[in-house]
C-alpha cells in the first residue's frame, strides 16, 4: 500500500517561508498529477498547486507568485516552497498523487502537515 508522508509544517511569522516535502513510501507507475491542496478550519479543502501530465503546473490565484510546486524526476518527491505567507495560508497542507490505473485514476493522500501563519 502506497503511503505518501509529508514534513515541513509548522508556526511561521507573516512575511516567513516554509519548504513542505512529500515523499512516498514505495514507487509509483505511471502518474498523472502531483498536486498540494489545503484545507482550513471550517472551510473546505482547496487545490493550492497542481502538476499535471498534459496541462503543466497550475497554481490557485491566492498563492501565485509566493508558491512553487516541484518533484523529483521520479514524481514520488514533491515539494512546496511557500514564500510571502500570509495569516490566510494557516491550514492543513495535503498532497496528492494520482496515478492511472488502466482505464481510471487512483490517487493516494498525504496525512496532512499544519502550518501556521501568525505573529
Amino acid at each position: 500500500q502506497v503511503q505518501l508522508v509529508e514534513s515541513g509544517g509548522g508556526l511561521v511569522q507573516p512575511g516567513g517561508s516554509l519548504r513542505l516535502s512529500c515523499a512516498a513510501s514505495t514507487s509509483i507507475s505511471n502518474i498523472y498529477s502531483n498536486a498540494w491542496y489545503r484545507q482550513a478550519s471550517g472551510k473546505q479543502r482547496e487545490l493550492v498547486a497542481a502538476i499535471t501530465s498534459g496541462s503543466g503546473i497550475n497554481y490557485a490565484d491566492s498563492v501565485k507568485g509566493r508558491f512553487t510546486i516541484s518533484r523529483d524526476n521520479a514524481k514520488t518527491t514533491m515539494y512546496l516552497q511557500m514564500n510571502s505567507l500570509k495569516p490566510e495560508d494557516t491550514a492543513v497542507y495535503y498532497c496528492n498523487i494520482v496515478r492511472f490505473n488502466g482505464l481510471n485514476k487512483q490517487g493516494y493522500w498525504g496525512q496532512g502537515t499544519q502550518v501556521t501563519v501568525s505573529s
